[in-house]
């Protein structure tokens, strides 16, 4: 990928080049607020220039199992329109899907003029964990690869602006993620038995993720490795680059003034209504 892809030149307690040690203290969630606030800001100027130019913008989120998809995506979309970002995480393919072309299915779901579209996890399902756990043939899989770049230009040809992301996240981090969502009810919900078969490939899941790399790293649509082993600090550098990457320019907010209005001359009636009890 060279350092177009982001990917740093330390070397991670694994040998892994693209996983970076956790050498700093995790960022608290005070400064971690105070940080996106500014963030938050710009998104929505942002939005609004996707909306008045009918820009197209599509991101897509990939890494490892508990990398912080989720947790990058609900705060960029926290104090934007969903009627302009719109997020995509499909299910798992129907019978018939699968007898489809194997981009067919994420096709409908590319935005048109005016939206932004995120994808959490997306087209190179097949790239990851279809190859690793063998739900679909190294055949298969060789075929994406070959495919998915002519996919993305064709995409970029369209007028869509595509931003790529791969998440990282060390081993270590994985296993105290993994085992957080075993020991807390509330974060139960989030762990599969896809998560625990995949837990034991890790081996497998850097060799197709290298793999990946090499054949979809392009000049029209390259991608970007971000450490998340601090979650906070990732999202942060992703939407500060996201930022970077669109060529938006803030619009001018209108000079809006609260128009006066007719308070006092209406009397409700009583009406036996169900109140939600006060408990708190």
């Amino acid at each position: 990928m060279g350092d177009k892809g982001g990917k740093s030149k330390k070397h991670g307690q694994s040998g892994d080049p693209v996983t970076e040690p956790l050498t700093n203290a995790l960022m608290t969630n005070k400064e971690f607020r105070k940080h996106l606030k500014p963030l938050h800001a710009e998104l929505v100027a942002m939005q609004e220039w996707v909306r008045s130019t009918g820009a197209k913008v599509c991101i897509v989120f990939e890494g490892r199992d508990t990398a912080g998809k989720g947790g990058v995506i609900k705060a960029l979309t926290e104090r934007v329109s969903p009627r302009v970002f719109r997020v995509v995480a499909l299910p798992t393919p129907t019978e018939r899907e699968k007898s489809q072309m194997y981009m067919q299915r994420y096709v409908p779901h590319l935005p048109a003029a005016g939206e932004v579209v995120i994808f959490d996890r997306s087209w190179y399902n097949r790239a990851g964990v279809e190859r690793v756990m063998g739900f679909c043939t190294e055949e298969q899989a060789q075929q994406f690869l070959a495919d998915a770049p002519e996919f993305e230009r064709a995409m970029v040809r369209s007028g869509i602006l595509l931003i790529k992301y791969w998440l990282e996240v060390s081993e270590e981090q994985q296993t105290l993620r993994l085992q957080s969502r075993i020991d807390d009810p509330r974060k139960y919900w989030k762990l599969s038995p896809m998560d625990l078969k995949s837990y034991t490939h890790w081996d497998d899941y850097s060799r197709a993720r290298d793999d990946m790399f090499r054949y979809t790293d392009t000049g029209w649509a390259p991608w970007y490795v971000a450490n998340t082993d601090d979650k906070k600090r990732g999202r942060l550098d992703i939407i500060t680059h996201l930022l970077d990457r669109v060529p938006y320019t803030p619009l001018e907010a209108p000079e809006v003034k609260l128009p006066k209005r007719t308070v006092g001359r209406y009397e409700s009636p009583s009406l036996a209504l169900n109140r939600v009890p006060t408990a708190f």
